[in-house]
């Protein structure tokens, strides 16, 4: 295996103080790595310029600006101008944990794989919110925990806020497509009809910020289950019974609530165990009561939101022949 060169590709739209902290835990990055960052602005009107001139002496810093394409098409970019032969997509509201290229040259220097993804958590530094959210996306309770058992970490489906991608497999794949949000694990499912493998690196962690607020976190969730369906049509062959469970524990949670006002507890009885189990383990990660209640809110807009978005999505597709681009227009970039 020829020595690796790591690309950071991180696409940007009007954050130049995430890119700021980012660049920021760059430069306290442990090992003596041979890297590069390539900064890609997606039509921002407010640029990061003046930002990454105050780094252009500690770090090898390329930086481009194009017209607003969204973060798939973005990422593409950054990598087809690439120096490096190993790239590593990064959101620009993440924040790297000083190790975290030994975690991943120790990982592939001793199992080389030509796609991996990272998780992510919450830096002490997080709101409340961000905080709850977290433990919401990335819990063993809730969505989280069937991505991240052991079973997936052999097949992981890396998400693009932490995702490494060899040259040769983005040159195979041609990249993200135009799905947003959906491009990551359109990837994914494209490179293992390649024949390319991928995996979780467990201790490649990133702080991951979310700028969010509570409507924007539905509409995200909202968004990745209407997405769901597409990919199923795209590529048959990831159809799982896993993605109907938000659907199903919400239409659960509603006719055992109708069942329990007509004095019929039992079925209600199982929630209550599971909003106990949630509330009970976020209080032990997060050290916090009241962030551990908002946990319980994250949770149900999670499922709420990911549930409705994914049902509505499968009857439309039922309901019409047209291909996906015409019928979620809002779904994908021009």
């Amino acid at each position: 295996m020829e020595s690796l060169y790591y690309s950071f590709i991180i696409p940007v739209y009007n954050r130049p103080n995430e890119i700021e902290e980012l660049l920021q835990s760059f430069t306290k990055l442990e090992g003596n790595f041979k890297f590069e960052i390539v900064i890609v602005e997606d039509g921002s009107t407010e640029t990061s310029e003046i930002v990454i001139s105050k780094f252009s002496n500690k770090l090898d810093i390329g930086y481009f600006f194009k017209e607003n394409s969204g973060p798939g098409d973005s990422r593409n970019y950054g990598m087809q101008r690439a120096k490096g032969n190993y790239f590593i997509v990064l959101d620009s509201d993440v924040i790297l944990p000083s190790n975290y290229l030994l975690e991943v040259d120790d990982y592939l220097s001793k199992t080389f794989y030509h796609c991996f993804g990272g998780p992510d958590a919450a830096h002490e530094s997080f709101s409340d919110l961000q905080k709850a959210i977290n433990f919401s996306m990335t819990s063993f309770l809730t969505t989280g925990g069937i991505r991240g058992s052991k079973r997936a970490r052999r097949d992981f489906e890396p998400r693009s806020f932490n995702l490494g991608l060899s040259k040769e497999a983005f040159n195979a794949s041609s990249g993200f497509g135009k799905i947003h949000p959906g491009e990551d694990p359109d990837l994914i499912l494209r490179l293992r009809d390649l024949g390319y493998k991928t995996t979780l690196i467990v201790s490649a962690f990133v702080y991951h910020k979310r700028r969010i607020s509570w409507q924007k976190f539905y509409k995200q969730v909202h968004k990745f289950g209407q997405v769901r369906p597409i990919l199923n049509k795209w590529h048959p062959s990831s159809k799982k019974i896993t993605y109907w469970f938000p659907t199903i524990f919400v239409l659960g949670l509603v006719t055992s609530l109708f069942f329990a006002l007509n004095g019929f507890y039992y079925f209600i009885f199982f929630y209550a165990i599971y909003f106990s189990a949630i509330l009970f383990s976020a209080l032990l990660s997060t050290k916090s009561i009241q962030i551990a209640i908002m946990s319980l809110v994250a949770v149900c807009i999670q499922f709420y939101g990911y549930g409705y978005g994914f049902v509505k999505s499968t009857l439309k597709f039922m309901l019409s022949k047209k291909a996906a681009q015409e019928i979620f227009p809002k779904l994908f970039f021009k």
